[in-house]
């Protein structure tokens, strides 16, 4: 478990670390937390020539409010996330989220950026991102650019991110007042990645019918992926045990299901019903 040889420089500023990209000619990878990368290299599934390290750059870190969003620095630590005031009062799913993901020494390092750039199919954050209508800024040498989340993930470990593009922050929708939120996952007794993890964000009026529902799942495919057939499925409806039961079927509708030696494809599809339904049932019932 020793990984190859590569050279290590420190970039001071975010056009420093794009600089280095382009002078490595595709043999350098960003270093921040270093919790996805490292145990990669370990393995010698990926060999980087050269190590950016980019955790220095103040400039990436940090929460604030923009245009009824909040936009989180690409170095905000999982730690620093579940703590701060502004995603506790306006996004509490995403510090709860942020709360489920490793162990303590991971959140203390691990990195939002990080966690969205790998796009580990288990990892907690692509799916919740995918719930929240994220953005995600990309800077290069000709500037800056947003791409929404719904597309930025093409599958394992493979994202929308030019190699010499660093991933700077990450922009989530701030869910209207009235709506609930919940992130539900059944994880590996090993690594505590998502075997499944559900983000349900949901309201219904006074009626008692849905006005407003996002669904994000990761863990169970690929890719994680919005479950788009158990939000028209719920949009408009009224709020029932029996609404949610049918509406939870669906949930493995817009993906195919991966399986492994631990949790076959079969599983993970009643696994994905089983979670989105306690999810909707709690934000809905």
């Amino acid at each position: 478990m020793i990984p190859s040889t590569f050279d290590y420089v420190r970039a001071e500023t975010v056009e420093d670390a794009i600089k280095l990209l382009a002078e490595s000619e595709g043999e350098g990878k960003l270093l921040a937390g270093g919790h996805s990368l490292l145990p990669l290299m370990k393995f010698r599934l990926t060999s980087p020539g050269t190590l950016i390290d980019i955790s220095h750059i103040s400039s990436l870190r940090g929460v604030q409010m923009k245009d009824e969003r909040l936009v989180v620095g690409a170095l905000t630590t999982h730690r620093d996330v579940v703590r701060n005031q502004l995603v506790q009062e306006h996004i509490p799913v995403l510090a709860q989220t942020a709360r489920q993901i490793g162990d303590i020494q991971v959140r203390n390092r691990g990195t939002v950026g990080g966690n969205i750039a790998h796009a580990d199919p288990a990892a907690d954050l692509p799916g919740v991102a995918l719930a929240l209508e994220a953005e995600i800024e990309l800077q290069d040498e000709d500037g800056k650019e947003w791409v929404s989340a719904d597309g930025f993930f093409f599958g394992p470990l493979l994202t929308a991110l030019p190699e010499t593009s660093v991933l700077t922050a990450v922009s989530f929708l701030i869910p209207p007042a009235h709506t609930k939120s919940v992130y539900v996952k059944y994880e590996h007794p090993a690594s505590g990645y998502a075997v499944v993890g559900v983000c349900v964000i949901a309201g219904k009026n006074a009626s008692g019918k849905v006005d407003f529902i996002r669904v994000g799942i990761n863990g169970v495919s690929d890719v994680a992926y919005r479950a788009s057939s158990v939000e028209e499925a719920l949009l408009g409806a009224v709020v029932t045990e029996e609404n949610i039961r049918k509406a939870a079927t669906l949930a493995t509708k817009d993906a195919e299901m991966g399986g492994d030696m631990f949790a076959s494809a079969e599983y993970r599809s009643h696994l994905c019903g089983v979670y989105t339904e306690r999810a909707l049932k709690q934000v809905l019932l």
